[in-house]
Parts: C-alpha cells; sequence; structure tokens
C-alpha cells in the first residue's frame, strides 16, 4: 500500500486526488494532508481519510480548529514551515503537490531530496525553477510523474519510444471563453465571465490563466523541463473540444495521441499509479456521441501571455521566474478588481522588460528575482 501525502487538499486537484485514492483504499493510503485556510474543508477530509497529520498554512485559520483534529488523533501543524515539514516526512511514499503558485516551489524540492515520487500539479515549480528541480530529481533517482492532462497525456504517449525520434510535441489548449472574442474587448472582460471556462472546472488562479492562455505557455516551459525539449519542439493548437489532450510528432510523419473526457482524475489516477493503469469506474469517451474535433492556431498577438512564455523560454535564466511571479500578481489585482483583464499581459510585459535577466546559481536567488517581480508589480501596476 503507498502512503500518500497531498499538498492543497482542498483545492481542485486535491479533491479529485482524494476521490481517486477513495477508489482505489486498497491500493492507498492518505497519511498528509495540507490546506492553505479552508480549515473546516481540511477537517471534514481528516475525518473521512483519518491522516497522521495536517497542516494549515494560514496559522491563524489553524487556531481555533486545533480541539477538533487533537480529538480525531490528527496532528496539526500550520504555517510555511508545517507545509515544508510534511513535504520531507519520511513515512510517506508519494507526494502531490496541488499547491497553487511560486509557494509550491520549495515542498516540491523537499520531497525529491527524500527521494519520494512527486506527482506534479503545481506547474510553478518547473516554470520558475526547473533546472533546480530536475537537477534534484536526477542526483537521487526520484520521479516526477505530471499531473497536468497535457504532461500527463504527453508521457503516456511518449511510453517505450526514443526520445531521439520526436519531431515534436503538441500541446492542446481549449482556447479558453474569449477564443472568440475580439481582443478589442477584452477590456471589457468582467471577472465572472473570465473565471468561466468552457470545458473545466478548476480554481480561479488557474482558470483566469486558461482565460489570457498563460497557462499554456506555462506548459511549454513545464514540457522544456519534462521532456529535455527546445522551444522549438514544443508547438500549440487550439482544440476547443479538449478531448486530445496532447499529441507527439514523430520524425516517420506518425502522431500519436492521448483522447479523454476533460476530467482530471484520469491523470491523477495515472500519476498514482505508473506505469501501472489501474480499472476505474470515471465516464468515458463515447466515440458515436462525438460530432466535432476541430484545431485552430493561437493567436499570439491577441492572447500575448502565451508569446511571453516563448520569449522567457528562450532568454532562460531568471526570465520565467520574474513572469511567474508577476503573472501571479497581476491575476490576483485582476481578480480584485484593480485592473483590467488587458492589462495582465502589459504588466507581465513589463516586468520582463525592467528586470536585469541574469543566469541563476542559487534557489536563493532564484527567490530574490521572483520577490523583486512582486514588488515591482505591486508598486508600479497603476502605471501600467
Amino acid at each position: 500500500m503507498k502512503r500518500v501525502a497531498i499538498l492543497g487538499s482542498t483545492g481542485s486537484i486535491g479533491r479529485n486526488c482524494l476521490e481517486v485514492i477513495e477508489q482505489q483504499r486498497s491500493r492507498f493510503q492518505v497519511q498528509y494532508l495540507t490546506a492553505n485556510g479552508n480549515v473546516e474543508l481540511l477537517l471534514q477530509q481528516a475525518k473521512k481519510f483519518r491522516p497522521r497529520a495536517a497542516a494549515v498554512l494560514r496559522e491563524k485559520a489553524s487556531a481555533s480548529f486545533s480541539t477538533q483534529f487533537k480529538e480525531l488523533g490528527v496532528e496539526l501543524l500550520s504555517g510555511f514551515d508545517g507545509l515544508l515539514e510534511i513535504s520531507q516526512r519520511e513515512d510517506a511514499d508519494i507526494v502531490v503537490n496541488a499547491l497553487v503558485g511560486a509557494a509550491g516551489l520549495r515542498p516540491t524540492l523537499s520531497a525529491l531530496k527524500r527521494r519520494r515520487r512527486v506527482a506534479l500539479a503545481n506547474k510553478e515549480s518547473l516554470v520558475m525553477g526547473g533546472q533546480f528541480v530536475m537537477a534534484a530529481a536526477e542526483k537521487v533517482g526520484a520521479e516526477i510523474i505530471p499531473i497536468d492532462s497535457e504532461h500527463s497525456a504527453l508521457l503516456q504517449c511518449l511510453a517505450g519510444e526514443d526520445p531521439q525520434t520526436i519531431d515534436a510535441v503538441i500541446l492542446t489548449a481549449s482556447g479558453g471563453p474569449f477564443r472568440k472574442r475580439a481582443v478589442g474587448d477584452f477590456p471589457q472582460v468582467t471577472v465572472e465571465q473570465a473565471l468561466t471556462h468552457p470545458n473545466w472546472n478548476m480554481g480561479k488562479k488557474i482558470t483566469i490563466d486558461s482565460a489570457t492562455l498563460m497557462n499554456k505557455g506555462l506548459e511549454v516551459i513545464e514540457a522544456h523541463w519534462l521532456f529535455k525539449l527546445e522551444a522549438a519542439k514544443i508547438k500549440v493548437v487550439i482544440h476547443p473540444q479538449s478531448i486530445i489532450h496532447s499529441m507527439v510528432e514523430f520524425r516517420d510523419g506518425s502522431i500519436k495521441a492521448q483522447l479523454g473526457l476533460p476530467d482530471m482524475r484520469l491523470p491523477i489516477q495515472y500519476a498514482l499509479t505508473y506505469p501501472e493503469r489501474l480499472a476505474a469506474d470515471f465516464p468515458r469517451l463515447d466515440f458515436r456521441k462525438l460530432k466535432d474535433l476541430t484545431f485552430e492556431e493561437p493567436d499570439f498577438e491577441k492572447f500575448r501571455c502565451l508569446k511571453l512564455c516563448y520569449e522567457a523560454l528562450e532568454s532562460g535564466g531568471a526570465a520565467p521566474a520574474v513572469l511567474n511571479a508577476a503573472n501571479e500578481e497581476a491575476v490576483q489585482l485582476f481578480l480584485n478588481r484593480k485592473i483590467g483583464f488587458h492589462q495582465i499581459p502589459r504588466i507581465v510585459e513589463s516586468a520582463l522588460s525592467k528586470c536585469r535577466l541574469n543566469s541563476l546559481h542559487s534557489v536563493e536567488e532564484l527567490l530574490e528575482y521572483d520577490r523583486w517581480s512582486r514588488e515591482f508589480v505591486r508598486n508600479h501596476f497603476n502605471q501600467l
């Protein structure tokens, strides 16, 4: 039986992960759970799965619930130190990193250094610190298995294939809610409209990133690190139905694709059981009911964030970390209704242009760039 720690168990990925584990109770045991501030849901999860310990990132949120966790026999930790401790405890075989944002980097590194399998949904770990994350995994032989449906699809398509035969990988994107909306209308986009994704039910931050296509750009950077591919070999195609999750084109012209309904439980289960495939009762794709599978070129000028990600990947060094931090801050400003939707790429581009981008030599140096980018956006967003 594999023992699982879920970092971010109250979010969309975390909740889906617990659904998968509930179906596979004979194979997995929930050892640790963590939440940002939703302690009530975390308590309900603890009652159901009885982990050894839980952690709440917001220390004030955990204080009033400590007695209830104690009565369950569940140790309650708090703050970022509590989160880090759980990520590196020895009695977990798999660490699911479903955290949102830059906060996921250090827990990823901690888990890898202890040779844990990291089932990775926190794309910022690789976007910010890909060189350090991959080096940590390779040093001790730890596994990074992607949870993102696109990278899970690539992993499945590449199984048993010679990497030298790859011509390109093709990441599919739904196009988000504004695929057909004129860029001139972007200043009028509301938060509610941007949070309405046509296919997927996700957290707020990733939903906004999907609306700007920043999410797809971040996935391009992820694919670079996970599969050791140069930017020119990573392509994006708009596929509004979200049935094909990604494809691999080989040098002989053959293309392999992974298909399925837009359901995150499938890539989550694959990450937990890899390389095995276990039976599951998730809804199945029925080709008889498919009406269309369509594809379009992405509009890099309309969705500037996607282009910025390619540029940051080509620049290398600190550029992806600056891009990621600026985007996180800009998205939060938009959600707080302090900027318009159209200002998100403008702010990210400004941060990249104002920062002196150098190569990175340490995680601490990386985190300094992250801090600089955030402070830049907070101090200057009214001028951008």
